[in-house]
């Protein structure tokens, strides 16, 4: 019943919408139908919705995927959880319709930058615009497409200090409804994968302001 009136919601939006009953029909779906976003349960069965993220993320054809989590309770813990294996954002049932759809649009605008043919610079960060990879030291990075966004973001003016709710404005856009916790998971998981493909932490964490580059 849920998944029929989130369908018929997003449908009078102006999505086309394509639903799957269970994990392993999803994951079917999305080989042969390469969608713009995803908006999957935290449980389903077969794959779970986390298993299902996961193994999205860790495909080059679908790491950009934008990934919406949709869950049943208000655990933080199941917040991180599905932040950490990829998803992008994260919503407690019951959810209206008017927060879903801003939450979509808000996903799809992160996966599609309007800057186009920009290459910007830091130090050994690059990050190409046209063709939404970013490298550190030569090595190509492994982000979805929020960290990517943060990372344009901050590679765009290092220096500059960022709190949490300018980050949210910028890449999440304005009027979104996101937890601002939702910003330190997401630049906890770019600074891991900075740190493995290089010298150190680019970041720094000052406290009571939020978050700079250099």
């Amino acid at each position: 019943m849920f998944s029929r009136l989130l369908a018929s919601d997003l449908k009078e939006a102006g999505f086309n919408v394509s639903s799957a009953r269970c994990g392993d029909s999803a994951m079917e779906m999305i080989e042969d139908y390469a969608p713009d976003l995803l908006m999957t349960e935290r449980s389903l069965s077969g794959v779970s919705g986390i298993e299902l993220t996961r193994k999205l993320k860790a495909r080059t054809s679908t790491r950009q995927l934008p990934i919406l989590m949709l869950a049943t309770n208000s655990d933080h813990v199941d917040l991180a959880r599905a932040l950490e294996t990829g998803a992008d954002d994260f919503v407690h049932k019951p959810v209206s319709a008017i927060e879903l759809v801003a939450r979509a649009r808000a996903l799809l605008r992160r996966a599609k930058p309007t800057t186009v043919g920009e290459r910007l610079e830091y130090e050994d960060i690059v990050v190409e615009m046209e063709t939404l990879r970013a490298f550190r030291g030569g090595q190509l990075l492994k982000l979805g497409p929020t960290e990517f966004n943060i990372l344009a973001t901050f590679v765009e003016k290092p220096g500059r200090v960022w709190s949490r709710d300018q980050l949210l404005d910028v890449v999440w856009g304005p009027n979104t409804y996101i937890d601002p916790r939702t910003v330190d998971v997401h630049v906890g998981r770019l600074r891991k994968t900075l740190r493995a493909h290089g010298d150190g932490d680019p970041f720094r964490t000052i406290r009571g302001a939020g978050y700079a580059l250099g």
